[in-house]
């Protein structure tokens, strides 16, 4: 027995009841052994099996090797999108259940139910066409539309007559499907179970005994359907009949059955049949009204519709041949009257087949590439084609285009082997677009195309390319060590190994250092990332270069020259050079009361170590003790007055400046200035916003040469200055005494290698308070000296060279005058 084991589910345990009667099923029937059919093996198998469920052994059947089936490559060939029930396993070649198999899911129409499989194996190349028939099992009970029917029956309806009832649909198909009805019992009625052209079953109620309405109005009756599965299933349905008044007449069909045939083509709303009843009763008696049965199916309501004034039936959805061929209708007519009694009739709808299915190519590739020396008759792909229609219209025909060196050979019906005609030469062409054309011998016939590539391999000659000659590379400053910043790819018409491609980054320094600490390439998509941060103010760019291989033997390569240039980043704030804070972040300045309108007070100076528009500065004044008094220009930092000095001003004024750059977002510096408002400005520097040295100076020496004489001369003047005017104004005990000295100011000045601008100035006393003063919170007594100093600073950044700024100079000087 070649089925020995059948039913044995691997790894299926604690299966349900429906699979315990499908197990009964194939223990007390038993599959049928394969036999041939056509040249073909034919099994059989129960729906609803769980995964893994034995079939059969095809390694047996077809009479392969075992040890050899994985190698050569042993396998269901399925068409596109086709569902894979069914599975082969490479190991001991049993085909079993790959999924579970409903049945009522994969044919929908009744009959036999086949699963049809192209078993295919390589090396050399055999194709086998296996059929597996789907058996029905009885998961499926008999079911009413509705649960409770009424029934119009008059009272003067005749003995004999026939009431159509409502059917039960049962998915199952063969002794599964529904089988008989049954009637509860009662005085009245009857049950009489016809037959339908398709074998389904319906019932009739027929009258036994005369019906009374004033002795009883209704009858409830129970209708119970069984099939013929085992174990049976059944379903019921009430039926209440209701007693009518008698009526004259009931409408009379022309004929009790009628016969049409339909395109399967036929658009909706096509006229189906004009249906004709008549009555002889007049007014509402006499007006008939027509509608489907109780018993008509689903489908045909969904594929029909009845004009309920003119008994016209028209199409209402799509029909196919190839599902259902013929539609059976069951019509009912009744008039309007008020004890209206309905009469039925039947119409068989034969569908005429239409050549409106396209063939469909199924193309199963086996070797391709294919290489350039392979003999004729190498086998490159197997083709299968498949029409729905039938007759002449499901015949078809397969060829490919003659200009190319390839032939169909038919091997079954409906499969075709695509082989060489020729030796094959990948220098003059690399690759073929076979055309496949399937025709069908319908009128008009249908065709379908498809195109098969064939690609021919090669030896390793050609190198890879670049897509482009070089490349050019921005990345912004201050990116994220590992951060990706280009891709190069390139091509190689070669295939296979020969087309594979690997980069790497050849050797080389940048700035003295590796260029593998600087990027990286990953050496199979051509993706660079950079290793560190880049800064645009230290490097503003490098170039590298990257080299693809293939991995032919021997290998062959190419480079290319990758640009990296560093895009700036507004990473660096201003920086305010001049004025230069001496007292914290707080800058002095002295401005004299008389001052004018648009009087220069200084120059407010920054730098920025970013380029372009991160590097252009702007100024503005953000506070400021009197807003009226001063004003400053965004382009320059030039700080002016607005207006005159009025004596209610104060003589200390405080400003805070903002240099704000262009980058975005932008940054910024601020700074204090505190000015200070005197009388009368200092006759020798006056306002040291106005000294600056030299723009280029030569060398080192000669300034602070220049420097030495200027201050010597100047402290000269004014020692001997002062000498005199002690001479001449104090006698010479008043030098001795704190108080006794002449009235004065003192200014001291500071030159220094920071700054060419003023710093700060302020006014102190020239001479300490007196020894008889006991009140130390008085005010000075006139006469008392005040002292005035200012220092300046020169800033390096004002030469050209910071090594050749000289150290720092002061100097001091120091007047007096009498007080108020």
């Amino acid at each position: 027995d070649r089925y020995r084991g059948e039913g044995e589910i691997g790894g299926s345990q604690g299966l349900g009841q429906l699979f315990l009667r499908s197990l009964l099923f194939l223990l007390l029937a038993g599959p049928p052994a394969p036999r041939p059919a056509g040249g073909q093996l034919r099994y059989a198998v129960p729906e609803e099996l769980e995964h893994g469920a034995f079939v059969a052994n095809l390694g047996e059947d077809l009479g392969l090797d075992l040890s050899t089936l994985s190698a050569r490559r042993f396998r269901i060939v399925s068409r596109a999108g086709a569902r894979q029930h069914l599975e082969v396993n490479l190991e001991n070649g049993i085909l079993f259940v790959n999924e579970r198999i409903d049945r009522e899911e994969v044919c929908e129409a009744g009959g036999t139910c086949l699963l049809h499989l192209q078993l295919l194996v390589e090396s050399p190349l055999e194709l086998y066409r296996v059929e597996v028939e789907v058996l029905d099992i009885n998961d499926h009970a008999p079911t009413f539309p509705w649960q409770e029917y009424v029934l119009e029956v008059a009272e003067s309806a005749v003995l004999g007559a026939r009431f159509p009832l409502e059917s039960a649909q049962d998915p199952d198909v063969g002794t599964n499907s529904v089988r008989t009805y049954r009637l509860s019992p009662n005085g009245f009625f009857s049950l009489e179970v016809q037959t339908r052209s398709d074998t389904s079953k319906f019932a009739e109620l027929v009258l036994e005994r005369t019906l009374d309405r004033e002795q009883q109005r209704t009858h409830r009756l129970l209708l119970t359907a069984f099939d013929g599965g085992v174990p049976e299933r059944s379903g019921t349905a009430h039926i209440l009949v209701t007693v009518l008044d008698a009526n004259d007449n009931v409408p009379v069909f022309d004929q009790p059955s009628y016969g049409v045939s339909l395109p399967e083509d036929a658009p909706a709303g096509t006229l189906v049949i004009q249906l004709n009843a008549t009555d002889l009763d007049e007014g509402p008696n006499g007006e008939i009204e027509y509608s489907f049965s109780g018993h008509a199916p689903l489908r045909v309501r969904e594929l029909f519709h009845i004009e309920p004034q003119s008994g016209q039936v028209l199409l209402k959805g799509p029909l196919d041949y190839e599902r259902t061929s013929l539609h059976e209708l069951y019509v009912q007519a009744k008039d309007r009257g008020p004890s209206a009694v309905a009469v039925h009739c039947r119409v068989l709808v034969h569908l005429l087949d239409v050549n409106d299915n396209a063939p469909e190519v199924t193309l199963t590739s086996v070797s391709t590439p294919v290489l350039e020396d392979a003999p004729p008759g190498t086998v490159i792909a197997v083709i299968s084609v498949l029409d729905r229609d039938s007759g002449d219209n499901g015949r078809v025909s397969c060829e490919v285009s003659p200009d190319v060196p390839f032939e169909l050979r038919s091997s079954f019906r409906n499969y075709y082997t695509l082989v060489t005609t020729q030796a094959l030469d990948r220098e003059v062409v690399p690759e073929y677009n076979i055309s496949i054309t399937a025709r069908d011998m319908g009128s008009p016939a249908l065709l379908t195309r498809s195109t098969l590539t064939v690609p021919v391999s090669d030896v390793n000659d050609n190198a890879p390319r670049f897509l482009q000659p070089s490349y050019s590379v921005y990345v912004m400053e201050n990116n994220a060590p590992g951060a990706s910043i280009c891709s190069v790819s390139a091509l190689d018409p070669d295939c296979q190994q020969n087309a594979y491609l690997s980069y790497s980054i050849a050797d080389g320094h940048i700035h003295g250092m590796p260029v593998g600490t600087y990027v990286s390439i990953n050496s199979d998509s051509g993706h660079m990332y950079a290793l560190r941060s880049l800064d645009y103010e230290q490097i503003r760019s490098f170039q590298i270069q990257v080299q693809a291989q293939d991995a032919g033997f021997p290998p062959l390569s190419a480079n290319v020259t990758v640009h990296i240039f560093v895009l700036d980043q507004n990473d660096n704030a201003p920086v305010i050079v001049s004025p230069m804070p001496r007292n914290g972040s707080v800058a002095t300045e002295l401005v004299p009361r008389s001052a004018r309108p648009g009087y220069l007070v200084g120059t407010v100076s920054a730098v920025d170590a970013d380029a372009g528009l991160n590097s252009r500065l702007s100024y503005q004044l953000l506070q400021a003790t009197d807003f009226t008094l001063f004003s400053m220009a965004p382009d320059t930092g030039e700080l002016r007055t607005l207006r005159s000095f009025l004596e209610q001003d104060a003589t200390r004024q405080r400003l805070v400046v903002q240099v704000r750059d262009g980058g975005q977002p932008a940054l910024s510096a601020t700074m204090s200035l505190l000015l200070s408002v005197v009388e009368t400005m200092p006759q020798t520097f006056s306002d040291f916003s106005e000294f600056s040295l030299p723009a280029e100076p030569s060398s080192s020496s000669p300034l602070t040469l220049y420097l030495l004489v200027s201050l010597g001369s100047i402290s000269f003047t004014f020692l001997l200055a002062i000498l005199i005017l002690t001479a001449i104004r104090c006698p010479a005990t008043c030098l001795d005494m704190p108080g006794g000295g002449p009235p004065g100011y003192c200014y001291k000045v500071c030159l220094g290698p920071e700054s060419a601008q003023s710093d700060f100035m302020f006014l102190k006393p020239c001479s300490p308070p007196r020894n008889n003063e006991k009140d130390s919170g008085k005010q000075s007594q006139p006469g008392q000296h005040l002292q005035v100093s200012k220092q300046v600073t020169l800033r390096a950044s004002v030469l050209p060279d910071p090594q050749q700024v000289p150290p720092a100079l002061s100097f001091s000087l120091c007047y007096a005058f009498p007080r108020e």
